[in-house]
């Protein structure tokens, strides 16, 4: 038990760095959350002025959701092996970016970096999730809206396709908590004043992506 609990605390841990805010403070001199629209993510960090941090933010932000679902793999075995497998690989990288210790639990919304341990726990249906994302984005220019259909896709499809019942469990509660820190953008959906992508700003008060 005493490995397992470590496992799941690195992998939350590694989930937790908050790579937008450090890389836009390290080359930018900013404070990512005074720029545009007060997010950490891949898109406020492109708001910084920079397209190279803001795709750095974005390869990072997913590289470690990859990292942390291989670490958990290869220390307790696939998620459908088991409940800790399952929390380490797929919930605790997610649960670290949307309340990561070194921010006062005020993190993002586990879109990237949920991507990321996608990619390991199951490359067909990240493809799925990504293909409703674009369909979304594309014609709307949504992110929030193409983040939320995604992880909708996810909570709906993953059960389906897990190898037990801990791993569709883990599945549908990042997804639920992917659409909950949503709930702000939701909101301006509905009212119609959500920021489009390339749209210069941003709401205030999002939260990270």
């Amino acid at each position: 038990m005493t490995r397992e609990l470590l496992v799941i605390a690195a992998c939350y841990v590694l989930g937790s760095i908050p790579f937008g805010l450090l890389l836009v403070r390290a080359f930018a001199g900013t404070d990512l959350r005074a720029v545009g629209s007060g997010n950490i993510g891949a898109t406020n960090a492109l708001r910084s002025g920079s397209l190279g941090l803001g795709l750095a933010t974005l390869f990072l932000d997913l590289l470690k959701g990859v990292m942390a679902a291989l670490l958990a793999r290869a220390a307790l075995g696939p998620p459908a092996s088991g409940w800790a497998p399952a929390l380490a690989g797929i919930a605790a990288p997610v649960v670290g970016h949307c309340f990561p210790v070194w921010l006062r639990f005020r993190g993002g919304k586990g879109v990237a970096t949920g991507l990321g341990v996608l990619v390991i726990a199951d490359p067909w249906l990240t493809l799925g999730a990504a293909l409703v994302f674009l369909a979304l984005v594309v014609p709307t220019r949504f992110v929030a809206l193409g983040s939320i259909g995604a992880a909708c896709t996810v909570a709906i499809a993953g059960p389906l396709r897990a190898g037990s019942i801990p791993e569709a469990c883990a599945l549908v509660a990042v997804a639920a908590i992917v659409v909950v820190r949503h709930h702000e953008n939701i909101r301006r959906l509905l009212a119609g004043t959500e920021s489009r992508l390339g749209a210069p700003g941003g709401a205030r008060g999002e939260r990270p992506q």
